[in-house]
């Protein structure tokens, strides 16, 4: 029989550790991803049937390649915490669970350096 407290003992064990910090980054990117989707909608239907030049250009200009940017940066980073939180839920065998989660880190951050660095490349000229 112990006399510490379930309290003390339960302390610093489980997701009550770092829960809240990735619950809240999701909500922040979903947030995030709400305006950015709607500028990007709005500027793919405002370049819809424009030529290849225009597109180009508008993609070019400054302030659009930034919040193109944006976009894919919080789309990939709310992709890799969605999934991270499936694969924990679902996926019940550890090595598994570790093979997915280092898959889903590693394709989230090809491709969002991908899409970005076509971006960036648009936007420089080349």
């Amino acid at each position: 029989m112990s006399l510490r407290h379930p309290l003390k003992t339960a302390r610093g064990l489980g997701s009550a550790k770092d829960g809240t910090h990735h619950w809240i980054l999701q909500r922040i990117t979903a947030i995030a991803l709400v305006f950015l989707s709607l500028y990007v909608v709005g500027f793919v239907a405002w370049l819809a049937g424009s030529g290849y030049g225009a597109v180009r250009e508008a993609v070019a200009h400054p302030a659009n390649a930034l919040l193109l940017i944006a976009f894919l940066v919080a789309a990939f980073w709310h992709a890799k915490l969605g999934m991270q939180v499936i694969i924990e839920d679902y996926v019940h065998t550890p090595w598994l669970a570790a093979t997915a989660q280092l898959t889903v880190i590693f394709v989230c951050v090809l491709a969002a350096i991908a899409s970005v660095l076509a971006v960036i490349r648009i936007a420089l000229g080349a």
